[in-house]
């Protein structure tokens, strides 16, 4: 029988996807994940297998909290265009808050990863993915109701708002972005609410 495992997991991947959220994955070392999880490098990697799986969790765990506020913003919402003018609209805010980094974990990783090492590359944008086709089907729907014109293309448009919304995160970032953020959000909610008919 094997022994049971003395720490919460839950609580583990948090610590674990704020400190590679904040300092990426090349930057983080054992020591900084012993610390942050206060778990030893032999309990670590008996629950995780490898600094990569703990990571590739990690980001995992990002990508769902991610979707998951995406998917109660949507849900509340009257119409597909106006959650998303919600969802763009609440990262507007992103400059005030306390978290690990103001930038997208996705698009860190995704810069981060080197060329010869696509696996860490292809988990993100196989995320990427995955939150461009909510935007698509939001779009299709928005579209099928007749809040879009139906010649708009789904597709298209959720590549756009990922684009947009992705370098508004990088924005984020800067030193001095300030208010700048918030604007800009609004912005970007305003042209998607500019496509209803």
């Amino acid at each position: 029988m094997g022994r049971q495992a003395t720490y919460d997991r839950d609580k583990v991947l948090k610590s674990a996807m704020e400190l590679f959220w904040a300092r990426g994955f090349h930057n983080t070392s054992l020591k900084d994940l012993e610390g942050a999880l206060d778990m030893r490098p032999g309990s670590i990697y008996a629950a995780f297998g490898s600094k990569e799986a703990l990571f590739r969790a990690a980001l995992d765990r990002y990508a769902r909290d991610g979707r998951a506020g995406l998917n109660e913003i949507m849900r509340r919402a009257e119409t597909p265009i106006a959650g998303l003018a919600a969802y763009v609209r609440l990262l507007g805010g992103i400059a005030r808050k306390a978290m690990p980094s103001r930038a997208c974990m996705l698009v860190k990783t995704l810069l981060e990863a080197p060329d010869d090492a696509p696996e860490l590359r292809n988990l993100a944008e196989e995320m990427m993915r995955a939150a461009e086709a909510t935007f698509a089907e939001a779009f299709r729907a928005a579209r099928d109701s007749g809040e879009i014109a139906p010649d708009s293309g789904p597709e298209v448009l959720a590549a756009q708002l990922q684009a947009a919304i992705f370098g508004l995160r990088a924005y984020a970032q800067r030193s001095d972005a300030g208010d700048r953020v918030e604007k800009i959000a609004k912005e970007i909610a305003r042209d998607l609410e500019g496509l209803r008919v």
